[in-house]
């Protein structure tokens, strides 16, 4: 099943085929849309290996901060995915890119965020100040944070009352588990902050906050029509294609029902059954007279 949903005319659906055949960079989501819980969907490698030889470049993209890059690398390769550490984009390296835009000067950072996103940071020059009154920071980053202390917490909250700049890196409310417990997400700490203090972050990175695809833009050299992002969820991974003015490709893989895509107030371009479809799209697109990349 693939839906055109938008592109019902034919004129519509030769302009799909344009718009497909221009993309040179593919972001895709990771859970619900390459894989569902730890198991890899079967469409999943031969779609990689598709945009591979047909030169598009493509990018691994999440909300969690709480791991390495080396983490989300193992897990990948855990499911047969052997994947580069360019072909990663996490909400922490997003923070990274937008400090070093935003707060070139800024290089001591307290960070309410988990060992492994803490090494992040240090990998990229910056230094993480101590739970002191002493130690003053450049900025703070509130992140999902499963090793929250209520010290660090408190902490947090002191120099954010004190007025230095203040980032949160994705929005989530919780994480999503299949443990019988509730996982508080940065979303929900950032809530608790400002309570205590009355100060929301400056900015909330992570989807749908266009800022991590400006990051692999800036990266890849690329231009907003140039990339698609390919999700499961209508209110970040489509939200975001439209707050970058990028491709928003739905899968049906994951959370999202069809019912549920057609009432959205800002619909994808595009809804497929899941990217082994759209890879076929591509693809045929290539081939369409017309593609910069069909034959002559």
């Amino acid at each position: 099943m693939c839906c055109f949903h938008r592109y019902r005319s034919v004129w519509e659906h030769e302009e799909l085929l344009r718009r497909l055949s221009h993309l040179r960079h593919v972001a895709l989501d990771m859970d619900g849309t390459i894989y569902m819980g730890s198991k890899l969907f079967l469409w999943t490698q031969p779609f990689l290996e598709r945009l591979r030889k047909l030169g598009i470049g493509y990018s691994f993209l999440t909300n969690n901060p709480s791991k390495s890059i080396a983490d989300y690398l193992h897990n990948l390769e855990a499911m047969g995915i052997r994947a580069t550490r360019e072909e990663m984009y996490t909400t922490t390296l997003a923070t990274i890119d937008y400090l070093r835009l935003h707060h070139p000067q800024a290089r001591r950072l307290f960070l309410l965020g988990t060992p492994s996103m803490v090494s992040e940071f240090e990998a990229a020059g910056y230094v993480p100040t101590r739970d002191s009154a002493d130690d003053r920071p450049d900025a703070v980053v509130v992140a999902f944070d499963k090793t929250l202390s209520y010290e660090r917490l408190c902490r947090a909250a002191w120099w954010i009352q004190q007025g230095i700049p203040y980032v949160a890196t994705n929005p989530d409310r919780v994480c999503p588990t299949n443990l019988p417990t509730v996982l508080v997400d940065c979303g929900s700490i950032c809530a608790a902050l400002e309570h205590a203090t009355g100060r929301k972050p400056d900015i909330t990175l992570g989807k749908p906050d266009p800022n991590m695809l400006s990051g692999i833009l800036d990266r890849c050299g690329l231009q907003p029509d140039q990339i698609a992002m390919v999700g499961d969820r209508i209110y970040t991974d489509i939200e975001m294609a439209h707050n970058a003015g990028a491709m928003g490709v739905l899968v049906l893989s994951g959370e999202t029902t069809l019912e549920v895509a057609d009432r959205a107030p800002r619909p994808p371009e595009l809804i497929v059954d899941h990217i082994g479809t759209l890879g076929e799209l591509i693809a045929r697109a290539r081939q369409h007279p017309g593609s910069n990349d069909s034959p002559v």
